[in-house]
């Protein structure tokens, strides 16, 4: 299925028939899976693949401003309802303990290129929040390929930019997300600006 019959799917899905949503959805429903995985890989809670990926499905099937244009836009809006899901999920059962805010948090190794433990889910929505505030291009980058699984060039295209720039973001999202993470001083992502997608 390409992304003409995704969009063609999602126009007939906001002209009323009730299927053409499923049948888009399930195109991207193995990235969101393979995404999932990679979430909850150091998670004990009980919370599965599926559930994570029918919990976001239930989520934007049930919103009524939910409406996709295309492929690209449909990985966007789906990638944030899965970072909702997972943070409503981490903050349910989340433990208030003394002194747990000035507990270290390690980066997982695609967001820091190195080590291999569970990022705290709760501290890198806090994160993220800042990172929107300061560049929020930077802060999709980040949600669409961490939460959404996406490759550059699939987010290059939903944000209409190159897949070049994709890249220049993502490293300076990082840079910001260690340091917010570590507890330092984020006052913009790496030069404060971000690329305006040329080259």
């Amino acid at each position: 299925m390409d992304n003409g019959t995704v969009t063609g799917l999602l126009r007939r899905a906001g002209a009323g028939d009730s299927d053409a949503f499923g049948l888009a959805f399930s195109h991207i429903y193995e990235d969101l899976k393979r995404s999932a995985r990679r979430q909850l890989r150091f998670d004990r809670s009980g919370l599965t693949t599926i559930s994570l990926v029918n919990e976001t499905y239930l989520r934007v099937s049930r919103d009524p401003s939910f409406r996709p244009q295309d492929r690209p836009h449909l990985i966007g809006l789906t990638s944030r309802a899965m970072r909702e899901v997972l943070v409503e999920h981490f903050r349910a059962r989340a433990t208030v303990k003394r002194g747990s805010a000035n507990q270290p948090v390690t980066l997982s190794d695609e967001l820091a290129g190195a080590g291999n433990e569970a990022i705290d889910t709760l501290a890198l929505n806090r994160a993220l929040e800042q990172l929107e505030a300061v560049d929020a291009r930077m802060a999709k980058v980040v949600e669409w390929r961490y939460f959404g699984g996406f490759s550059e060039t699939e987010i290059a295209e939903a944000l209409g930019v190159t897949d070049r720039t994709v890249q220049r973001d993502w490293r300076k999202a990082r840079a910001f997300l260690q340091v917010a993470l570590t507890g330092g001083e984020t006052d913009g992502a790496g030069d404060g600006r971000a690329d305006d997608g040329t080259d």
